[in-house]
């Protein structure tokens, strides 16, 4: 049997064995037969192991409401009138999404060990979501396999297994719509859940599959009809800005265009490509001459920014001539201050600068700050956190390694966010040496000044002066 025979099958058992235990609950619960009499919305339900005090709903990152859990661990939101359409929910440090319309009556359940796959719901308005829940599980296996196999696949061998999953989705979509006759608001989330995640992965084929070609060039012969769908792209459609299939595919598809675009138009032989400050200012012109949706558009600009100023590590003067551009097309985006802030913080970092002078607490609980532990030495600082021990283990074994490998530097371990006492008893019960282990007094302000964004981030630093503020610990430049 092929793998696509083989694949269509298994997915589509997960999903009818889901939906027959979908389908008990609701007739046990007696609502499918219940009309949406009703204009409010009620939507509550039970949370085991719980991770945090509260549920909080969203739509469009904007907080709708917060619930508290009871002693039973149950919450409930009862809402007199809703903004319909996707939301998100989020219980810290989990979030999932939920579709509301007036008159629905949700309940669910689950276990924060199991966050995704414990989630069940039931009650008026549940099929849509049981359905995108299921959706998102089928995929995110999906996209496992993709990387491992499916990218390294010939164009037409690919495109024929995209398309035939795509349509295979849409044809269990159907059938639940045939079911339950589905709104139009809801059966266009789920379209969209469904399209733009097998779109996806054709605007990211011509990348990965170059990369299991061992570097081969992405200028492969693709079929004629491999971006068909692009000739009936909405880049403005409100309804979708939040659903996050709908914005990978956005984010990688002007990264397609701006690489053809660039290839063709901005100096051949994909010179221009490699000039990060070009290709990404390319990129941000070309969103701003198709997005109109105000919050799409800043959201891709925000993306833009983020990924040039942490990934590209270009020089001051290329950031200098970056953040302009941004501030000139994004007018009154709303993630401007984060950029600034981000720049600001950027631009601190820079080598031959002396690194931000942040307090931290030693073993004794005394104040001290990085540039007096640094001071007359060459110093590496890495980052860790009690809450992810793997992280923990291994990164302090990298650090052991690295110190006798270059015993000229120190190499510092910061705490980011554990208890006081937990911290302590860590750095002991793991034989660290206590002198070279510190804690972070405030530690948002310390990830933001020293842009603590990977966990295997490091900061070399000579006689407290940056020497590369942007190192990794599995890639230092030593």
């Amino acid at each position: 049997m092929g793998f696509i025979d083989l694949y269509t099958i298994n997915g589509s058992y997960s999903y009818m064995n889901k939906h027959l235990l979908y389908l008990y609950l609701f007739v046990f619960a007696g609502c499918t037969t219940v009309k949406k009499e009703s204009l409010n919305v009620f939507f509550a339900g039970e949370i085991v192991n719980p991770t945090s005090n509260y549920v909080v709903l969203f739509k469009n990152n904007v907080v709708v409401d917060s619930a508290k859990l009871d002693a039973k661990n149950r919450f409930a939101f009862e809402l007199n009138s809703v903004s319909e359409g996707l939301h998100h929910f989020d219980h810290s440090p989990e979030l999932q999404y939920i579709f509301l319309e007036k008159g629905d009556s949700i309940m669910t359940r689950l276990n924060t060990m199991d966050f995704d796959e414990s989630l069940v719901f039931s009650g008026i308005g549940s099929e849509i979501n049981n359905f995108l829940l299921e959706l998102f599980l089928v995929q995110e296996k999906e996209e496992e396999l993709m990387y491992k196999e499916v990218y390294r696949l010939e164009p037409q061998e690919f495109h024929t297994i995209i398309d035939s999953l795509r349509l295979l989705r849409l044809a269990e979509l159907d059938v639940l719509d045939k079911e339950e006759i589905l709104s139009a608001n809801s059966k266009e989330i789920a379209e969209a859940s469904i399209n733009y995640t097998y779109y996806n992965y054709k605007e990211l084929y011509p990348f990965e599959h170059g990369k299991h070609a061992g570097g081969k060039s992405i200028h492969i012969n693709l079929p004629s009809n491999f971006y068909k769908y692009r000739q009936n792209l909405n880049y403005n459609n409100s309804n979708l800005s939040y659903l996050r299939p709908y914005y990978d595919f956005m984010k990688s598809h002007f990264k397609n265009l701006s690489y053809r675009s660039c290839v063709h138009n901005c100096g051949g032989k994909g010179n221009a490509v490699m000039n990060k400050l070009h290709f990404n200012r390319h990129k941000l012109h070309l969103i701003d001459s198709l997005v109109k949706e105000s919050e799409l558009k800043d959201n891709l600009f925000r993306n833009v920014a983020i990924d040039y100023l942490l990934m590209a590590y270009d020089t001051e003067l290329n950031n200098r001539s970056f953040i302009e551009d941004f501030h000139e097309l994004s007018h009154n985006n709303k993630h401007t201050k984060e950029i600034n802030n981000l720049y600001a913080g950027i631009q601190n970092l820079q080598p031959n600068k002396k690194i931000p002078n942040i307090i931290v607490y030693d073993g004794n609980t005394d104040e001290i700050s990085l540039q007096e532990i640094a001071k007359d030495k060459k110093t590496v600082f890495y980052f860790w956190s009690g809450v992810n021990k793997s992280h923990f283990r291994k990164i302090n074994k990298r650090a052991k390694y690295l110190s006798l490998k270059k015993p000229e530097y120190t190499f510092i371990g910061i705490n980011l966010d554990t208890d006081e006492t937990l911290w302590k008893e860590m750095v002991q019960s793991a034989g660290l040496d206590q002198e070279k282990q510190y804690k972070a007094i405030d530690s948002d302000k310390l990830r933001q000044e020293l842009i603590i964004n990977a966990p295997i981030k490091c900061i070399i630093v000579e006689d407290a002066v940056i020497v590369d503020a942007f190192s990794t610990m599995y890639n230092a430049s030593l």
